[in-house]
């Protein structure tokens, strides 16, 4: 009958096993030992696994599209707000300021995600590569991340303290407001510096005013600071022989650093006030919402460019900081704001110079990564830990560029 097989007879003239030859034998084996099969079904021909091959690939599918839309290559931008808080403020950074790191963190992400979401329509037509529109990462998904992410932030910045509560309640109203309606207007580059500016005031706020901090002999019940920092003035005073000569002491007022100065003036004490420390660290803040602010002039042109001015207005902008970091004459913090100055300015240059997409976007890129120098260079000008804080903040720096390489920052 066709197609039945039929079995040699024995005592024929062929063997009970078919004959092959030594390359078919070869073929074989190199066949099974590329056998998804192999480790289930053993040496058994045709055995398949009950996992397919490429079983990972949907898990690690997944999570780049989840590393895109957080922008995780940008993360590392975040940290230095609030080290530089910290360092700008004349603290140590302690368990508020770690506490602050989490919430900026959480904040972020949570910014990254709503604006995928509130701009999913008009990525489906300019960048249909993005998470949402790709359908890899549904709506509804990214904005219950959104939410997730802010109400932890929120949650980190209380245990922080009630100011730090308060200073992040307002950085995530800014947040909220520019991706929802802000974005699109002539407000978005001022609302985004803001958003800088109170993230390393949080920072600032979080160090100063978290119960853990310990900073010298804290005063008697009943004395103001203010009595005890004048009680050694008035001592000396009294020793001085009647006619002689004094040197005025400086009052409170002049010992607190003013904000045109740009330049650290004299530490502040340890009985100094939450107030005086925020005045202390309202330069530095200003310096990175002043970058903040060029970086995002850009950015909203980095999907079809054509601008010029926003890129030399960036350059601009960034000699500028970068003057103001090195103004002390202080070492470290001079070459940190050169390396501010070159890691910015360079691709502000070239996007000025032919404002195509890819330069610009570069840019953008380029602008988001200068900001681990320039919060080194905020936290070198302080006296104290900034001289260790600023230079370990430049580990940060080949971590970012590493995963740029592999997931946009923009």
């Amino acid at each position: 009958m066709l197609g039945r097989a039929t079995a040699p007879r024995p005592g024929s003239g062929s063997s009970a096993r078919p004959r092959t030859r030594p390359w078919d034998r070869l073929r074989s084996r190199a066949s099974r030992a590329h056998d998804p099969g192999r480790a289930a079904g053993g040496d058994v021909p045709g055995a398949r696994s009950a996992r397919p091959r490429d079983a990972g690939t949907p898990l690690r599918a997944r999570a780049r599209a989840w590393a895109e839309l957080l922008r995780v290559s940008a993360l590392f931008t975040v940290p230095g707000d609030a080290l530089a808080g910290a360092s700008a403020a004349g603290l140590r950074p302690n368990r508020g300021t770690a506490l602050a790191v989490g919430a900026s963190l959480c904040l972020y992400q949570a910014g990254m995600a709503l604006n995928d979401w509130a701009d999913r329509a008009e990525d489906a037509a300019d960048r249909p590569e993005r998470p949402i529109p790709s359908g890899r990462i549904a709506p509804g998904a990214a904005l219950t991340a959104a939410t997730v992410l802010t109400t932890a932030g929120l949650t980190l910045a209380a245990r922080a303290g009630r100011p730090t509560l308060t200073v992040a309640t307002a950085l995530a109203a800014t947040v909220w407001s520019y991706d929802l309606r802000l974005k699109h207007t002539k407000a978005a580059p001022a609302t985004m510096a803001a958003a800088r500016t109170l993230d390393l005031l949080m920072g600032a706020t979080a160090t100063a005013t978290h119960p853990a901090r310990r900073t010298g002999r804290a005063p008697r019940p009943g004395v103001s600071p203010a009595r005890v920092t004048a009680a050694p003035a008035a001592a000396s005073a009294v020793a001085q022989p009647s006619g002689a000569r004094t040197t005025p002491t400086p009052s409170a007022a002049a010992r607190t650093p003013g904000i045109v100065a740009g330049r650290p003036a004299v530490p502040l004490p340890p009985t100094a006030t939450t107030p005086e420390r925020l005045a202390r660290a309202l330069p530095a803040a200003l310096l990175l919402g002043a970058h903040t602010y060029a970086v995002t002039a850009v950015s909203q042109h980095e999907v079809h460019g054509g601008s010029t001015l926003a890129p030399l207005g960036a350059l601009g902008a960034t000699l500028a900081i970068g003057a103001a970091t090195a103004r002390d004459g202080r070492p470290v913090a001079t070459a940190l704001g050169v390396g501010y100055v070159r890691a910015a300015a360079v691709p502000y240059a070239h996007a000025a110079l032919n404002p195509s997409p890819p330069l610009t976007r570069r840019a953008v890129g380029g602008g988001i990564r200068a900001m681990i120098p320039l919060q080194a260079a905020l936290a070198a000008r302080a006296r104290g830990s900034g001289n260790v804080v600023g230079p370990a903040l430049l580990a940060l720096v080949p971590i970012a560029r590493k995963l740029a390489r592999k997931v946009s920052p923009t």
